[in-house]
């Protein structure tokens, strides 16, 4: 059998430590195919390449097993945290 999601997983929490992982196997159960969305305090100062590189380099021992692998985020916890809204302006009464 090819890569399974629990070694993706494995992988990525061994090298990054994320605060939050998604892994989704996206081949249909054959694992030739993944979809990852990681948070990892490692991110911290790192550029979206640098952290692209970072995640293929976790992955190193099993990417000859997978076809391809989508990285649909890679954030920092600052920049995963929801954005507060500004409350809208009240409406003020014309002179």
């Amino acid at each position: 059998m090819g890569v399974t999601k629990e070694d993706v997983e494995a992988a990525i929490t061994s090298a990054l430590s994320p605060s939050n992982l998604v892994v989704t196997d996206t081949s249909g159960g054959c694992g030739a195919s993944y979809e990852i969305e990681v948070v990892s305090e490692k991110f911290e100062g790192k550029r979206l390449l640098e952290r692209h590189r970072m995640v293929n380099t976790a992955l190193a021992s099993h990417m000859a097993e997978i076809h391809a692998v989508s990285i649909k985020k890679a954030l920092t916890p600052a920049q995963a945290q929801p954005q507060a809204q500004p409350e809208p302006a009240a409406d003020k009464p014309q002179a």
